[in-house]
């Protein structure tokens, strides 16, 4: 089975785990996913991510984040897709939630937060947003 968006199965699987409150979630890992998640452990919404290899594959274990029974991401949502690519300027940046959500930047200088991305005055395809 080919995937044609792996950002958007990543996320997927993120949020089915958070749904079933699942532990943990694996995924095939990329570059472009080993940073998304540690965007995500950076700014609290995951505990932590192992990644493995076997038999040549390598895979991302993400351990989900709970407080009192509640998963800390409310909500995912992919914005740039294979077939309609969102960018933004540096001094247009989303908002998310007013501020209590982030929106993950593909930037020149790699994957951030839009308030990193604002403050390095950076512009770049907005890949998701997390609250």
């Amino acid at each position: 089975m080919t995937i044609n968006d792996p950002i958007a199965d990543a996320l997927t699987r993120i949020r089915n785990a958070k749904l079933a409150k699942h532990e943990t979630v694996s995924m095939p890992a990329s570059k472009l996913k080993e940073e998304l998640v540690k965007v995500l452990k950076d700014e609290g919404y995951i505990e932590g991510y192992v990644v493995e290899e076997n038999d040549g594959f390598k895979n991302i274990n993400v351990t989900l984040r709970y407080e009192n029974g509640q998963s800390v991401i409310t909500g995912i949502q992919r914005v740039s897709k294979p077939g309609l690519r969102v960018y933004s300027k540096a001094k247009n940046m989303p908002r998310v939630f007013d501020g209590m959500g982030i929106a993950v930047i593909s930037t020149s200088k790699g994957l951030m937060t839009e308030k990193a991305a604002r403050t390095n005055k950076l512009g770049g395809e907005v890949l998701c947003y997390v609250w």
